[in-house]
């Protein structure tokens, strides 16, 4: 463990100030303290946020959510709002870490963790998240778990974050309050992919600190549901994902929602699955169809061609489980 300062903020504008400086925000501390006893983070300076005024989930007009960023994983995924209106997102939260991990992680903390590839976490190995020109070791390494969706010639880390993969199906929004005063990001334009500066994996501005997440007010009624599959059934990140809402009414799709985990460099919108799904009546061959086209654009590497059939296959099933044709 390397020498670090520790400062407690219950001010918002005071976590700011301290951000601006250079200070790395914590909460439940599950990821980052993690990689500071690996040696894998250094930060000089953390600033914890635990005391801010963030723990608040509030209805929004038209039957949306706005989730504080310090909201615990677990108290989410209890909050009986979240399980009505949005299923896809209690399950995604309940099918991430273990429940103890759960009861501390928080939701701003959860989209913002790092990725679990081994390569990242080795300090021994290259990599360009960690070290910026160092090379990445997983493009001729052993890359079962690696992307196949989104990467480039500097990564293909992927994404961990369950929750992360139903707020990208939803198309949520970030709230961030910063030295410049506040404002709102689009989810899908929120985490970063790697292009040529895998280091910089999210759309924050020194100091921003991130105060909500917000679910839009989506049609009624909204079938909605995720899917994960991985190698054990307990504290296990995903190969494959599903995150699916759709809106059914009179027989027919009227709105689909769809993003894959596991497979990306980013949770991954799969918008050639939601349009093949718009105005058409559920059935089996429209499932199979729709999710024929999850892996558009996919770039296997030399140990993970199987994602591509597994991606189709988790998406097609979980169409079936949401679409109400199992």
């Amino acid at each position: 463990m390397e020498p670090f300062s520790y400062t407690k903020v219950s001010d918002i504008r005071a976590a700011i100030a301290a951000g601006q400086r250079g200070g790395r925000f914590i909460a439940g501390g599950t990821t980052l303290v993690d990689l500071m006893r690996e040696t894998v983070e250094r930060p000089d300076s953390l600033v914890d946020i635990g005391p801010l005024p963030l723990t608040g989930t509030t209805a929004t007009p038209g039957g949306g959510l706005r989730i504080g960023a310090l909201v615990r994983m677990a108290d989410a995924a209890a909050d009986p709002r979240v399980r009505s209106a949005f299923p896809v997102v209690s399950e995604a939260l309940e099918l991430s870490a273990s429940a103890q991990l759960r009861t501390m992680a928080t939701i701003g903390g959860n989209i913002m963790q790092r990725t679990r590839c081994s390569y990242f976490r080795d300090v021994t190995a290259n990599c360009n998240k960690r070290e910026p020109g160092s090379g990445c070791a997983a493009l001729e390494g052993y890359n079962r778990g690696h992307a196949i969706l989104g990467g480039s010639d500097a990564c293909v880390a992927t994404h961990p974050s369950d929750l992360a993969v139903a707020f990208a199906a939803l198309e949520a929004s970030v709230h961030l309050e910063g030295p410049g005063g506040t404002r709102t990001v689009p989810f899908a334009g929120f985490l970063l992919r790697p292009g040529s500066t895998p280091d910089r994996e999210q759309a924050l501005r020194p100091g921003e600190l991130i105060t909500a997440v917000e679910l839009p007010a989506l049609p009624r009624p909204l079938r909605s549901g995720y899917l994960k599959v991985r190698d054990r059934q307990s504290y296990e990140f995903a190969l494959t994902s599903a995150a699916i809402a759709l809106h059914i009414q009179g027989g027919v799709i009227r709105a689909a929602k769809v993003a894959a985990g596991g497979v990306g460099t980013v949770p991954w919108k799969l918008p050639a699955v939601e349009q093949h799904l718009l105005g058409k009546r559920p059935s089996e061959s429209l499932w199979a169809e729709a999710a024929q086209r999850a892996a558009d654009g996919a770039r296997p590497l030399r140990h993970n061609g199987f994602k591509v059939a597994l991606l189709e296959r988790t998406v097609e099933r979980q169409l079936r489980v949401v679409g109400g044709t199992r």
